[in-house]
């Protein structure tokens, strides 16, 4: 088995693929991560288009 470390917690845990929370070390960070994305924590900086103008970019 190889260590990893939870994306929550950073917790090194053994990764196994039969593990039902992988790749976090439980459920509890696994709920964490879902409602972070559900709260729309996660998110990808961009930068608007230059070619578009200001009243089409959403």
């Amino acid at each position: 088995m190889s260590l990893v470390s939870c994306p929550t917690c950073d917790t090194r845990h053994e990764y196994d693929t039969r593990s039902a929370h992988r790749p976090f070390c439980s459920e509890r960070c696994k709920l964490i991560d879902l409602g972070a994305w559900s709260q729309e924590s996660y998110k990808i900086p961009v930068q608007p288009s230059q070619e578009l103008p200001a009243d089409e970019i959403d």
